[in-house]
């Protein structure tokens, strides 16, 4: 029996036609495309922050501004005209642009400036260290009760509800009323109010990340607990808390001043901006700038932090990165 002879179909014109190639222009874009892509080193995330960060012009100046402050207040000593408690009697309560005072004199006929670029001296600390002290260790409450959530995490949270029951006021007066005045007392209450609010940030922000895809998979791969907290949470949590650091540090800074302004902080004659304002209570209608001057430069510290830390949300945002 013979074999069935099939008949072959006949090419379609579409099968005949030959497979599209890139001509050699195309071919000579395309390898210069890549020779491109491989000199270009990516933009690392420094370099990102900084370029986010300077689109802010309001939070750039205000980086700037408190930078020549905290500069004119580290090197008053060798700027200043005159002596913080050196006093001129002839002209006191002289007004601003009085001849070799730039801006007025007190009741007791001491230079403002000076004793403003010396009370930086003593205002800028007393805020920036209890803010940085509670920073360090809300990361370690935050992250080790946002870590372990049952047992030491529900104690820690609990301990510190104690202290987030009290108004932040209230409690910062208590406590500096307790230890008594002075500088270190002030920063003392300051940590103490700002801790419960520091370690719920962190808190809140641990328990989130603690529920990401990378934490399960370094967990799976044999990773402690310990480096899993070092390695994968804190750098996710600190961001955060940079933020909200930088953000608080102008309500401490005028903090600091007003417990100074009841007498519960730095005592006279001792040149802090809380003090200056206090002092002119008592001139406020024959020399207001005596009060007014330390408040208009409170006031500045204050915005100028608030318009920086929304400057570092911003650039700190990677999906505002664009």
């Amino acid at each position: 029996m013979k074999p069935s002879i099939l008949p072959v179909p006949a090419p379609s014109p579409s099968s005949t036609k030959p497979s599209s190639q890139p001509t050699g222009a195309e071919a000579r874009r395309v390898w210069e495309a890549g020779e491109a892509a491989r000199g270009q080193r990516p933009e690392s995330a420094l370099r990102l922050f900084g370029k986010a960060l300077r689109r802010d012009r309001w939070a750039l100046a205000s980086g700037i501004f408190l930078l020549l402050v905290a500069l004119a207040s580290l090197v008053a000593p060798w700027i200043s005209p005159y002596g913080p408690n050196e006093a001129n009697p002839v002209l006191r309560l002289g007004g601003i642009g009085t001849p070799g005072h730039l801006l007025g004199l007190d009741q007791q006929g001491r230079d403002m400036l000076t004793r403003l670029l010396w009370g930086g001296r003593v205002a800028l600390p007393m805020a920036f260290i209890p803010v940085a002290a509670a920073t360090v260790v809300s990361l370690l409450l935050g992250m080790v009760a946002g870590y372990y959530r049952r047992g030491i995490g529900e104690l820690v949270m609990r301990l510190l509800d104690i202290l987030y029951a009290f108004p932040a006021v209230l409690l910062a007066i208590a406590i500096a009323g307790i230890l008594g005045p002075g500088m270190t007392n002030v920063m003392i209450s300051i940590f103490i109010v700002l801790l419960p609010y520091m370690t719920r940030v962190v808190y809140t922000s641990t328990l989130t990340v603690a529920e990401e895809d990378f934490v399960a998979a370094a967990r799976s791969s044999g990773a402690g607990d310990a480096s899993i907290l070092l390695r994968e949470i804190l750098p996710n949590v600190t961001a955060p808390m940079i933020v909200y650091a930088t953000l608080s540090l102008g309500l401490q800074v005028v903090f600091a001043a007003g417990l100074s302004f009841l007498g519960l902080g730095v005592q006279p004659p001792t040149a802090d901006w809380g003090v200056m304002t206090s002092d002119g209570r008592s001139v406020l209608a024959l020399a207001p700038h005596v009060s007014m001057v330390p408040g208009v430069l409170l006031l500045l510290v204050a915005l100028s932090f608030n318009l920086l830390g929304d400057g570092l949300r911003d650039a700190l945002d990677p999906k505002l990165r664009v």
